[in-house]
């Protein structure tokens, strides 16, 4: 990873790599957007919050906890009143709060839908971490309550906010090794005895819920189409105590209308996070591809393979995500991960348990 800074990006890609999160010069001085933090957890404490200082359209107003010593505890560190301070109890007097234009949703999965429709019903935007929701109807729902309200609803894919993961979309899209033949994306973790993630009830799935939604989203957005049928192996391994009620491996190939193939693994016991787009003159290369940081490209084409290394960010992923629903909210514009695009992803997923539970491919249909 410790390439020459020589081996900057040229030509084909430049911009979108170089487009960041948005275009906040724009708007100039206009106000912030206002965001309440809902569930303070560790991604939410540990990454979202912390960038917002690095945000230029986006601001942390209020926090949303079950917990009040994480209340105390955040509100002090982030300068949030106490009037800007919730539980899950009070959590509709958000309706009340000028300050807060919208929420991020950082709960268990199957408290997506519950918390992003209230705050849709509240007259606030909505982020919602992914996955969006436990299941197709979930997702429905969700987007029928924001567009009745009039509201933005956003996914949190931050690897679409990450600038190589941004020039590898602009490389396989226009052809640059060719046109795409094949695709494979791996991700996965030994996932740790415990943690809610292992709940069927909370986190509606196992692996390809959490870690492997990234695989199965990263063959949609390099391929800019939708999955039409899929064949899925669940290969988890039922003695572990960990894998009670969910799924630890499950592979599964995505067919696309071009006749693109992806080969997708997600997995809860073993290490991988990278994918590899093959077109008919080489490939495109991301590992890592989709960490909070450090990751690497490296392109082979016309029989040489040499690593593409981009000037540093002008913002991180979560900030330039944070910034661009903000950003949709102020030039009333639709984001580019919208509501629609983690109902895709849920029709898939789906899809994929569904062939696995059957042994049979099965169709993806809209």
């Amino acid at each position: 990873m410790a390439h020459s800074r020589r081996e900057l990006i040229g030509g084909i890609g430049l911009g979108l790599a170089l487009a960041g999160a948005g275009a906040p010069a724009a708007f100039g001085a206009t106000r912030r957007i206002g965001y309440a933090v809902v569930g303070l957890g560790s991604y939410a404490t540990r990454q979202i919050m912390p960038n917002f200082a690095g945000c230029e359209t986006a601001r942390l107003v209020a926090l949303v906890s079950g917990t009040p010593a994480k209340l105390d505890q955040y509100g002090a560190q982030y300068n949030i009143p106490k009037t800007h301070r919730y539980s899950y109890a009070d959590f509709d007097r958000i309706r009340d709060n000028p300050d807060i234009d919208a929420v991020y949703i950082i709960l268990p999965n199957s408290m997506h839908a519950e918390y992003s429709i209230r705050a849709a019903q509240a007259g606030k935007h909505v982020m919602c971490e992914k996955p969006m929701a436990v299941s197709v109807a979930e997702c429905q729902a969700m987007i029928a309550a924001s567009r009745k309200a009039g509201k933005k609803l956003m996914i949190g894919y931050r690897s679409r906010f990450e600038q190589y993961n941004r020039l590898a979309i602009d490389l396989a899209r226009s052809g640059h090794v060719g046109p795409t033949r094949l695709i494979t994306a791996e991700h996965g973790f030994p996932a740790q005895p415990g943690i809610w993630r292992l709940d069927r009830p909370m986190s509606g799935g196992g692996s390809l819920m959490d870690i492997g939604i990234y695989s199965l989203n990263a063959a949609r957005y390099l391929t800019g189409e939708e999955p039409v049928e899929v064949s899925a192996v669940d290969s988890t391994d039922r003695n572990d105590p960990r894998f009670k009620t969910v799924e630890d491996r499950i592979t599964f190939m995505l067919r696309f209308p071009s006749g693109i193939v992806a080969n997708c693994v997600s997995s809860y016991s073993s290490s991988h996070n990278g994918y590899r787009v093959i077109g008919t003159q080489g490939y495109i290369d991301m590992e890592p591809a989709t960490p909070y940081q450090g990751q690497s490209m490296s392109i082979r084409k016309d029989g040489v393979t040499a690593p593409r290394v981009l000037p540093a960010a002008p913002k991180t992923q979560f900030a330039g995500q944070l910034d661009h629903l903000a950003e949709c909210i102020l030039a009333d514009t639709t984001p580019i991960v919208a509501g629609e695009e983690g109902l895709a992803d849920m029709r898939a997923i789906e899809a994929i348990y569904r062939s696995a539970a059957e042994r049979r491919a099965v169709a993806i249909r809209a």
